[in-house]
């Protein structure tokens, strides 16, 4: 792991992770983001995009041969083993990059914004995990509107994720995501203000995080 301090941010699919992302960036934290990494692996020309083909078929493209996301997302969210056969081909290239564009961070820290990241065993890419937090209810409702997808599809992408528990139970702090957007930004502020000192070696620990939204 890099010497230089590293934030694991996780949370369920539209708890709002971008959004508290966002936040820190106007600190000058420079973010990583997991899903910007696994859209560049599989661009066309990468290896990724090859065995993804070979593993799904070609129809899994279009005409350009660029990876068509929606037509591949359905196939893996109606079967389990097709996503772990996804994962199994994704995944260690998205830690390798992931790791690579962490120590390449110029920023006093750095967050790896990663949804997967207790499911993938990626957290020890990190020093300390923030997790974004909201009830299902609340990430259903936001799923749906923020994809204009049914409900099924959109309980089957929270199933996949995480357990929320899980996310919980690994968590060195938490910020709950329910209240308006503008209230983001001071709590946000709280965060980087703990990092910024952790990584400036004015402390060596922080005692765990609860912010409500």
């Amino acid at each position: 792991m890099s010497a230089k301090l590293s934030v694991g941010l996780t949370g369920g699919i539209a708890s709002g992770k971008s959004a508290v992302a966002s936040a820190f960036e106007q600190y000058g934290v420079k973010t990583i983001d997991a899903d910007t990494v696994a859209r560049d692996i599989v661009e066309p020309g990468q290896p990724a995009l090859a065995e993804i083909s070979r593993q799904f078929g070609r129809e899994i493209l279009d005409a350009n041969g660029a990876l068509q996301r929606r037509k591949l997302r359905q196939v893996i969210f109606d079967d389990p083993a097709a996503r772990g056969e996804l994962e199994a081909i994704t995944h260690p290239r998205i830690r390798a990059e992931l790791a690579r564009r962490r120590d390449a961070c110029s920023s006093a820290y750095c967050i790896l914004v990663v949804p997967l990241l207790v499911k993938s065993g990626m957290t020890d890419l990190v020093n300390r995990i923030l997790v974004i937090d909201a009830p299902e209810q609340v990430q259903l409702e936001r799923l749906v509107a923020r994809d204009d997808i049914d409900e099924e599809l959109a309980r089957k992408m929270i199933a996949a994720q995480d357990a929320r528990a899980d996310r919980l139970a690994a968590a060195d702090d938490v910020l709950v995501n329910t209240g308006p957007r503008k209230d983001i930004a001071d709590l946000a502020a709280a965060l980087h203000a703990g990092y910024a000192r952790l990584a400036r070696g004015e402390v060596t620990d922080l005692p765990p995080m609860l912010l409500p939204g």
